[in-house]
């Protein structure tokens, strides 16, 4: 198994330097300004780092403040879909009264939510919350209702029998059987939160630091190896988030089979 997880990592290495070395020759060929070569993205990228933008900004600033409001948004919408998610799961009635609201709003692209979080929150991190809430939301409540009604019913009789009560079934069987199903959630709603957070910035719902604050004022002053720098921060800060969620959920279930994503 260890050499077998080698080898794949040893594949993705070669596969990320292939692809780097076809960039850098692809764009040396076409001589545009418009695509930079990554030698060229990659001092840009270093110089952002040790030495900040043309504001003395670093691109680690402008990651850690565009990642402050996602955990914020995230960590509220965690805590909604996860009791609206547990209440709608163990009573049908309830979730029979929400489902025509939570129908109705899911399809609603989180940015068309944007002037209204304007009108309603103004400028500052209550407006960035509420996009990141509506982005994240929805993969955690499903996901949790999900994870409820996939409990295994022997599960909950084996706890009856041993005279557990309802609350001490939910609290102890139902919720943990669940829980690989609402990590999963979470996981899957801090990368919409996150690809939401850098639209947001982009379009400016309070244009001042972040990464697409930073990325789209690039493009305006044409600079785009720095505007590709962003983009690779982004990739960065996604790639690694989504590796703790999955490093997470391997050691907290362990029991599960392994399933590489």
């Amino acid at each position: 198994m260890n050499l077998a997880r080698h080898r794949i990592r040893v594949i993705e290495i070669l596969a990320t330097l292939g692809f780097l070395t076809l960039w850098e020759i692809s764009a040396r060929i076409l001589g545009s300004s418009y695509f930079p070569p990554f030698s060229t993205v990659a001092v840009a990228f270093c110089e952002l780092i040790f030495y900040g933008d043309m504001w003395g900004h670093s691109l680690l600033l402008h990651a850690a403040v565009s990642l402050y409001r996602v955990l914020v948004g995230f960590l509220i919408a965690s805590f909604v879909a996860f009791f609206l998610g547990l209440f709608s799961g163990i009573n049908e009635t309830f979730y029979s009264i929400l489902k025509p609201v939570i129908e109705a709003i899911r399809p609603i692209p989180p940015l068309a939510w944007i002037p209204f979080a304007l009108i309603i929150f103004s400028l500052g991190i209550g407006s960035y919350a509420f996009i990141i809430f509506l982005g994240a939301f929805f993969p955690i409540f499903l996901n949790t209702i999900t994870g409820l009604k996939r409990t295994n019913p022997t599960l909950v009789d084996v706890a009856k029998i041993f005279g557990a009560s309802k609350e001490q079934s939910l609290r102890k069987v139902v919720i943990p059987s669940a829980l690989p199903e609402i990590v999963t959630g979470m996981r899957i709603g801090f990368g919409i939160g996150w690809m939401c957070i850098v639209a947001a910035e982009m379009i400016g719902v309070l244009r001042a630091l972040g990464l697409g604050f930073f990325i789209i004022t690039m493009y305006e002053l044409s600079h785009y190896p720095e505007m590709i720098a962003g983009m690779i921060m982004i990739s960065i800060m996604g790639y690694s988030t989504n590796e703790i969620f999955v490093q997470a959920e391997k050691h907290l279930f362990k029991w599960r089979k392994e399933v590489k994503v």
